[in-house]
């Protein structure tokens, strides 16, 4: 008996699952047609007007998703390490400290070309 037969499995239930569920929601729920539910929605606000040929972004919303993946990146590397801390070495707690100050050199070289601003 081979082993991936309980992921199979469960992949089929799971597939099976969204297909019944999918297909329920559209005979038992309420079928209202109301133009403020199809719509665009932003934050609260009323929706920009797009042009014909796409939108520009701001660079400010590139800025924060390019802050958000260092910082997020540096959590990933840091949690496992201090999970496993009393495992490790000193080589393992140099390396950790060079990489917090790398990323802090970071954090201060965008805090200080105030990129953390949204004006």
């Amino acid at each position: 008996m081979s082993p991936y037969i309980p992921i199979v499995g469960m992949v089929v239930l799971a597939t099976l699952f969204v297909v019944v569920m999918i297909y329920l929601s559209t005979k038992v729920g309420p079928a209202r047609y109301n133009l403020t539910k199809y719509d665009s929605f932003e934050c609260g606000l009323e929706p920009t007007p797009q042009p014909s040929g796409g939108a520009r972004f701001s660079v400010k919303y590139y800025v924060t998703a390019m802050l958000f993946i260092i910082f997020d990146i540096e959590i990933v590397f840091l949690y496992p390490w201090a999970v496993s801390f009393d495992k490790l070495g000193l080589f393992a707690v140099i390396e950790m400290i060079l990489f917090v100050a790398v990323v802090f050199v970071a954090y201060l070289y965008v805090w200080r070309r105030r990129g953390l601003d949204w004006d």
